[in-house]
């Protein structure tokens, strides 16, 4: 796996080309990040019941409700629950570099946020070869949208996050370790259409300094 500098700068609010001093600093922030901190993740597949109430998970007792669930899940027999996590080996890199240089901090923080999203995109190439012939939707997590934050929850609940990875979610819906995310993704037996576009999914659109210039990033 390898980390795109493209999205770190992206998160950091750098337009254009970079400044070269900056991204090298950046580039050696995050060969430090890639080289220490591998991104773990586990994920389990269940077969979906479209019910009135959302879109029934079997076996389970779990129902993802709200329109976003409904909507990607639409076309899907099955969807896949997943967790994946940096682990508490960021948070220790973290401090030691707060310590050293807030600017540097940053730069790491933002590589771990790239980074988590790049140990998603394995797990979905491995899910892909473990369904060949199925198709993906694009992944949504809770918070997108109308999906629950209080989803968080039972998604690690279902994938013994705590055991398997060592991930918590706090009594506010928060993540620990904070470099954590969990996300659905429909399975179908058709082509499915790339539909999360857009401020109105994105999780940086509140503080967002493209929104606030009338500007949008293009993701």
């Amino acid at each position: 796996m390898k980390l795109d500098l493209s999205e770190p700068l992206r998160y950091l609010g750098v337009r254009g080309e970079p400044d070269s001093g900056l991204y090298a600093e950046l580039s050696a922030v995050a060969d430090r990040l890639t080289q220490a901190v591998t991104p773990r993740y586990v994920w389990r597949v269940f077969h979906v019941k479209h019910t009135f109430d959302g879109e029934g998970l079997a076996g389970t007792g779990l129902t993802l409700t709200g329109e976003m669930a409904r909507k990607m899940l639409a076309d899907c027999s099955q969807a896949v629950l997943l967790a994946c996590t940096l682990g508490a080996g960021f948070e220790t890199l973290l401090r030691a570099e707060q310590a050293r240089s807030m600017a540097r901090a940053a730069m790491l923080d933002v590589c771990g946020s790239a980074w988590v999203e790049v140990g998603c995109d394995q797990a979905e190439e491995e899910i892909s070869a473990r369904f060949p012939g199925m198709y993906r939707t694009d992944r949504f997590s809770p918070g997108y949208g109308d999906l629950p934050l209080e989803l968080q929850r039972d998604i690690c609940a279902l994938l013994e996050a705590q055991r398997r990875l060592g991930v918590q979610v706090t009594d506010s819906l928060l993540m620990n370790p904070t470099k954590s995310v969990t996300a659905v993704i429909g399975l179908s037996d058709q082509p499915q259409p790339a539909r999360i576009r857009g401020c109105g999914y994105c999780n940086f659109r509140d503080d967002c300094q493209y929104r606030k210039e009338g500007k949008t990033c293009g993701s």
